[in-house]
């Protein structure tokens, strides 16, 4: 499988950190959005949309968004519950990685590292602290209950919101009054599979 993607960017990389935890083979291309490749005429015809990550599968096939590509690559495995209710659990934390974390985390990030900070972005930037922090909150209070978003063992409800949880310093929000999130953090990256966002040495191909 080959997948398009910025290894900066969270979204792209919560599928580079799971099929390097299912120790599955994949070719990466390396996409530069500031550069305008997700605009090209060769993107557009494979993702319309205009948007990483993309997974290309061996028959040509395309998939797009994230989180769709986490659940097809998750299912069959530990990381995507079999149990309705359980699954269930993995999409509503998903749904909230989308519409309640991201919009706020990940575009102050964007803000911050991809632009600079450029002063006619500072008040944008600031009005997604409260948000974030809001989002953040939600989830020190499961994680001070369980150990992982959906009980005991990581899913992909936990990557999903790991991308950009584990950098959410560089978009200005400080960790330190999230003991819980921190823990989970760790736990996460204590994986024996575990590849960082900024491990430049990491295989293009898991063996």
């Amino acid at each position: 499988m080959l997948i398009y993607g910025d290894r900066q960017s969270g979204n792209c990389y919560k599928i580079l950190l799971l099929l390097h935890l299912l120790q599955r083979p994949y070719q990466w291309r390396p996409i530069d959005v500031l550069a305008g490749d997700t605009r090209s005429q060769e993107f557009l015809a494979l993702n319309p949309n205009g948007k990483i990550p993309l997974l290309q599968l061996d028959d040509r096939s395309t998939l797009a968004e994230s989180n769709a590509i986490l659940n097809f690559l998750a299912e069959g495995t530990p990381f995507l519950p079999v149990a309705p209710f359980a699954r269930a659990k993995v999409l509503q934390w998903q749904f909230f990685e989308q519409y309640s974390h991201e919009p706020y985390i990940a575009v102050a990030r964007f803000i911050a590292k991809y632009l600079g900070l450029p002063e006619s972005r500072l008040a944008e930037f600031q009005s997604k602290q409260k948000g974030g922090h809001r989002a953040l909150a939600v989830m020190e209070h499961q994680l001070q209950q369980t150990p992982y978003l959906v009980g005991e063992s990581i899913t992909i409800a936990d990557i999903s919101l790991y991308g950009y949880t584990h950098v959410a310093e560089e978009g200005g929000f400080a960790l330190d009054d999230y003991p819980a999130i921190r823990a989970w953090l760790q736990r996460i990256a204590s994986h024996p599979h575990y590849v960082a966002m900024d491990d430049a040495h990491a295989p293009a191909r898991p063996t």
